[in-house]
């Protein structure tokens, strides 16, 4: 017998929770260093990143197509971000960007906010100090996105 969740994920649309996807056309590891890039001229360092492919293929012998990780933060919002949320926000830190090959020369980037997800789940409050650090984190993936 599985949880019933306390809501409907169908009823949540990809803005809800800040979902974004493009397509670059490019290598793999040409379109890692584009969208890094694209992140730190934003506004955002890399605290992180890791392919997660290759931890997979060696670990699991998944034969796993690249897939990698960059863990996107700006540290005035992420402060902001913890006192808000009584630092339960940490547990979905950085803001992860994922970049996996659709096929090659064809990459996916793709990101969801983990500011509207924390909101949605409970784990930040919905107030307007919440929503400022909502749209201050969406103008950063905003240009992000538009440096892509």
């Amino acid at each position: 017998m599985s949880a019933q969740l306390p809501f409907d994920p169908d009823a949540i649309e990809p803005e809800d929770r800040g979902e974004r996807r493009t397509t670059l056309e490019m290598g793999h590891e040409e379109a890692v260093e584009h969208v890094r890039e694209a992140f730190t001229d934003a506004g955002f360092g890399i605290a992180t990143e890791f392919s997660a492919s290759d931890m997979l293929n060696e670990k699991i012998d998944a034969g796993r197509s690249p897939y990698y990780v960059l863990g996107a933060c700006n540290p005035p919002v992420a402060d902001k971000a913890l006192v808000a949320s009584e630092n339960r926000i940490g547990g979905l830190f950085p803001c992860n960007v994922v970049i996996w090959e659709e096929e090659p020369g064809v990459q996916v980037v793709y990101h969801v906010s983990i500011m509207k997800i924390a909101r949605l789940v409970g784990m930040a409050p919905d107030d307007g100090a919440w929503e400022a650090i909502v749209e201050t984190t969406g103008e950063y993936v905003e240009k992000a996105w538009n440096n892509l």
